[in-house]
């Protein structure tokens, strides 16, 4: 099984898939894969992708093209947006018709198929009861209710787990070499999200941003701390987000020049410029989504802090995600109480629910930690 090592927390799952890309297997034409976020869905996905396309002991070879979605087997639907429009739906069905043009199968994955609306879904839906004899395809969705009955009926569904943070930390010390006390806390502090785990644990500046959203959440007490940690958790997010597109950006847009026959800075001819403002569209839409993304780990740590408040709270005993700052927990589980503590879980929650819904994030987090506030506003005796 050393083909996927790589695959935290998952020997079941690997098990069936390891059975269903078998040389003498005809596999289901449709597979669904779900779990939460960090349990490594398109990561199997593309590793079975290329289990399916291999005609035999070349996995490796196959799966760095597929990783770099080069192979000519392999049709990839995303997005940045928010959701997936019917237009890319339309074309990535049209390809699935394509034979094989090396390998055994040829492999549609869509991920993040849960941001598929529904007029998108019935295109897919058409694919997947007329399926070509030998295309198969891997969607990918953190739960069988974010897709439509008549998709989840037509598909083969795979339900991942959360990997143990204690594998996660393995994993990133044996293949990455990582010090393993750096290992545990980032796979911890990630809450067994792998590939969050694995910037923590490699890039100082994230570790480094997540410590700075604590201290602003620690230090809201009044309605004006909790507005001004609004602006300034916005700002955080901003500036992950560059971190993670501007590299990504530069190298696009290199690419595209070099693609169009044009040198490093040179002017772009005026029949060129509409594909040049095709890719910085991407790109924007790209930055939004980062945005978003940021965003949402940043409500994701701010959980994690104030379950362990709850926890606190109530003496509940297991061991705290953010065990580093078990004092500063303490004083707060002591001001708040139990009841307090669950308000606030709740209304992180709630912050959530509204970003998914694509409410501006600026507001989502002051609706938030005006909440935190009034926790704080309330007498002691009360808030207990």
């Amino acid at each position: 099984m050393e083909y996927w090592a790589e695959i935290v927390g998952q020997p079941e799952a690997v098990q069936t898939l390891e059975a269903a890309a078998s040389l003498d297997v005809v596999p289901a034409h449709a597979w669904l894969f779900t779990g939460p976020p960090g349990s490594g869905r398109s990561n199997l996905a593309f590793r079975f992708a290329a289990a399916l396309i291999a005609r035999g002991p070349d996995r490796d070879a196959v799966f760095e093209q597929v990783r770099a979605r080069t192979h000519p087997d392999l049709g990839v639907l995303t997005t940045q947006k928010l959701l997936i429009d019917i237009k890319a739906a339309r074309e990535i069905v049209t390809t699935a018709h394509y034979a094989p043009a090396e390998g055994r199968f040829r492999v549609i994955v869509i991920e993040d198929a849960d941001r598929m609306p529904e007029r998108t879904s019935n295109v897919l839906l058409k694919a997947l009861e007329e399926p070509p004899e030998r295309t198969v395809w891997i969607l990918c969705a953190p739960s069988e209710a974010d897709l439509l009955p008549t998709i989840r009926s037509r598909t083969r569904s795979l339900r991942l787990v959360t990997p143990g943070a204690s594998e996660i930390a393995r994993l990133l010390h044996e293949r990455d070499g990582i010090d393993a006390a750096v290992a545990e806390r980032a796979a911890r502090l990630a809450q067994s999200h792998i590939g969050m785990a694995r910037r923590l644990a490699s890039d100082e500046d994230s570790m480094q941003r997540r410590e700075r959203t604590i201290d602003i959440a620690l230090g809201i007490e009044t309605l004006g701390d909790a507005m001004r940690a609004a602006a300034s958790l916005v700002k955080v997010a901003e500036a992950d987000a560059a971190a993670l597109t501007e590299e990504i950006d530069a190298r696009e847009r290199a690419e595209a020049m070099r693609n169009l026959g044009l040198a490093p800075g040179a002017a772009i001819p005026p029949q060129m410029r509409s594909q040049m403002r095709a890719l910085e569209e991407d790109q924007k839409r790209r930055a939004t989504r980062s945005l978003r993304d940021g965003i949402d780990r940043i409500l994701t740590d701010l959980l994690s802090l104030f379950r362990d408040v709850v926890l606190t709270a109530l003496d509940a005993g297991p061991e705290l995600v953010n065990r580093e700052r078990k004092a500063e927990i303490n004083a707060l589980a002591e001001r708040w109480g139990a009841a307090r503590s669950l308000t606030v879980v709740g209304a992180v929650e709630t912050a959530r629910e509204r970003l998914g819904r694509g409410i501006t994030p600026g507001l989502v987090l002051e609706a938030l930690f005006a909440t935190q506030s009034a926790a704080d506003a309330l007498p002691v005796e009360v808030a207990r």
